[in-house]
């Protein structure tokens, strides 16, 4: 395929995994059972996306809690009454918060790669949670013993290890999701707090080679849950300039929800570097209306007046159930858009190699 096309990461769970999480949580069911939903959940989630013909597939996120909170799973140094992040809707998502120290992973995105590989031959892409995301979690108040630049060296060296983990066990792509990026420019409009997440994340991608770089990705929305989002309000304009001074080799970027999708474009155009590639969103995760794949075409057209061919993929805006219990989407309407972008990707090739 001229543009390649890749999806960003969740797909929401079937309903008889749902059931089984709340039969789990509340002592009904063994975690031997629940494993068997986790599987057959994510023996069908790779199964669909081969069905839509996507290039490259994902395990959809089936057997996390949520796309932040993975790294946490089992650990005893954690308590649930972090940072409040509140949503336009009115909702709030409320962040994990470290008790003590040393941080660590109590998982590692490499096993998701491994169990997603048992069911298919295709690529895996595999999403990772960024350093700047779990930074969030050091309590304002510091944690005795256990000072912030320790905090931060250790977060540093785990998140390495988790981006590492998935290369290892041949992820085609890993995409780090960077969903504060533009949150951070709403908390902070003086952009030091962005400036501060972007030191941070090259900090841990200077771990990598050149060739490895070109390998891992940046996902930024303005962080769809429950159809709504936290920054959407934020311009574009206020974020992508400082984005490409990560370095990553893709980008992956919301924008058929965009209002003016031309004008972020032109700030695309002007800021990003010969070795980056931008997988610009071309599905409205928030529209419960499957797009037409000449929608989905078009939109392609329209990046391709602004970015490079040799520089330009596509996407969908985000994540369909970023978290485990947002039922928003159904899953057969996530993997029928899926099914659409990758439509349109291959009619946008078409009529972009005729058109030359």
């Amino acid at each position: 395929m001229l543009i390649p096309t890749e999806s960003i990461g969740s797909i929401p769970r079937p309903p008889q995994l749902l059931d089984a999480l709340r039969e789990f949580r509340e002592g009904r069911l063994s975690r031997e059972r629940l494993d068997i939903y986790y599987d057959a959940a994510l023996r069908d989630t790779i199964e669909r996306f081969a069905q839509t013909g996507s290039p490259v597939v994902s395990d959809g996120e089936q057997t996390k809690p949520s796309f932040a909170t993975y790294p946490l799973h089992g650990l005893s140094n954690i308590a649930h009454d972090g940072m409040v992040i509140t949503f336009a809707d009115g909702h709030t998502r409320q962040l994990p918060k470290l008790t003590s120290g040393p941080f660590h992973y109590g998982v590692h995105a490499g096993d998701y790669v491994r169990a997603a590989k048992r069911y298919t031959k295709l690529p895996v892409k595999q999403a990772v949670i960024s350093a700047s995301a779990l930074s969030l979690l050091y309590p304002q108040e510091g944690l005795a013993g256990y000072s912030r630049e320790a905090f931060i060296d250790d977060l540093i060296k785990e998140t390495v290890a988790d981006i590492r983990s998935c290369l290892t066990q041949g992820a085609h792509h890993v995409q780090i999701d960077f969903t504060e990026g533009r949150l951070s420019v709403k908390i902070d409009p003086s952009k030091q707090l962005l400036r501060q997440f972007i030191d941070l994340n090259n900090r841990v991608l200077e771990h990598f080679t050149l060739e490895e770089r070109q390998l891992i990705g940046v996902h930024t929305c303005p962080g769809g849950d429950h159809d709504s989002t936290h920054s959407a309000d934020v311009d574009y304009a206020d974020l992508l300039p400082d984005l490409f001074q990560l370095q990553a080799g893709h980008f992956y970027m919301q924008l058929a929800s965009e209002k003016n999708p031309d004008r972020v474009l032109a700030v695309v155009r002007d800021n990003i570097r010969p070795n980056q590639r931008v997988y610009v969103g071309v599905i409205d995760v928030l529209n419960p209306e499957v797009e037409e794949p000449e929608l989905v075409r078009d939109r392609i057209l329209q990046a391709a007046e602004y970015i490079p061919i040799n520089q330009l993929g596509s996407t969908d805006d985000c994540g369909f159930s970023p978290f485990e219990d947002d039922r928003s989407t159904g899953r057969d309407t996530a993997f029928a858009k899926i099914e659409a972008r990758v439509i349109g990707t291959k009619l946008a090739a078409s009529a972009l190699k005729f058109g030359s």
